[in-house]
């Protein structure tokens, strides 16, 4: 898994699994059935990974803006210490899988739905709880606030440069504020 979110899903091989595990490849082609299923498999668990570093920890603040401001913070840790080596692990394989109908893409496209919603879920909580003006476009501010986020993982990749977390950081504070009610 964590080669995969250097080098992609498709680098990935029963075969390679194998000599990195003490089984067979045969055994392996068992447990997963193909090199889909294996990257199946890896998408399923790299989601588990996600929420437990993103969401679950993110949940004990308080719904509304304090709920948004806690995932933007545990999406930047999440990235930060390279949960996963080569940064988020779906912006890797997003990238990868764009343009290449099937499964694996459709297994991607999900992830990454699912956390759209939810982000877009609690922007509209804190609409409703009056901590952003009742113009507030959810699904706006939630792709919004994926593209500072998902710059921050890319340059902080590309640059080494853990700066680009607190411009991002303060990029989301902007946005926000331009939405809050007073």
């Amino acid at each position: 898994m964590q080669d995969a979110s250097v080098r992609g899903l498709e680098a990935l091989s029963l075969g390679g699994l194998a000599a990195s595990a003490p089984v067979n490849k045969s055994a392996i082609a068992g447990l997963f059935g193909s090199k889909e299923g294996l990257q199946l498999a890896v998408v399923a668990r790299a989601r588990e990974i996600y929420t437990g570093a993103v969401i679950e920890p993110a949940r004990a603040a308080a719904p509304g803006l304090p709920r948004v401001r806690a995932l933007v913070e545990c999406w930047i840790d999440y990235s930060r210490r390279r949960v996963f080596r080569g940064g988020c692990f779906f912006r890797t394989v997003e990238v990868e899988f764009d343009m290449r109908p099937g499964p694996v893409r459709d297994a991607v496209v999900e992830a990454q739905s699912t956390w759209d919603s939810y982000l877009a879920h609690h922007v509209q909580l804190a609409v409703r709880a009056g901590d952003l003006t009742p113009e507030t476009d959810p699904e706006q501010v939630a792709f919004e606030i994926n593209a500072l986020l998902n710059a921050a993982n890319d340059r902080s990749l590309l640059r080494d440069d853990d700066a680009a977390y607190a411009r991002t950081r303060s990029a989301v504070d902007a946005l926000l504020k331009t939405r809050t009610s007073t």
